[in-house]
């Protein structure tokens, strides 16, 4: 009874879950090609890369959600690697992306020394 009722929660938070991250998606691809047009018409610079990477990370932690919710339902160890090759993947796409994000927030700074800029 418990198994079932577990099964059709997971059944039904699973995909949410997965549609939260292509909403995401989709939503910060559409915003951050918005800027970038933006960006072009108004001759300013703006941060789209960084928004853009911001957005994929978010989404991807709704993606790694669903993936852990996943592991409850496996049954045999072929679930089991395929799944954890899957969340490896996501993790380090995950990671890839916050490093990205820290080289953006933190570009080589220019310091002005006594007029100097090294």
């Amino acid at each position: 009874m418990l198994e079932t009722f577990g099964g059709r929660i997971l059944a039904v938070l699973i995909p949410i879950c997965e549609l939260m991250g292509i909403f995401v998606v989709a939503v910060s691809a559409l915003a951050a090609f918005g800027r970038y047009v933006r960006g072009l018409v108004t001759h300013r610079g703006g941060d789209v890369k960084f928004e853009l990477a911001n957005g994929l990370a978010v989404s991807l932690e709704f993606k790694m959600a669903a993936e852990i919710l996943k592991t409850v339902q496996i049954r045999n160890l072929d679930e089991l690697t395929v799944l954890g090759a899957v969340i490896i993947l996501r993790a380090l796409l995950s990671f890839l992306i916050h490093f990205e994000m820290k080289q953006i927030d933190h570009p080589q700074s220019t310091k002005i020394n006594g007029g100097i800029t090294q």
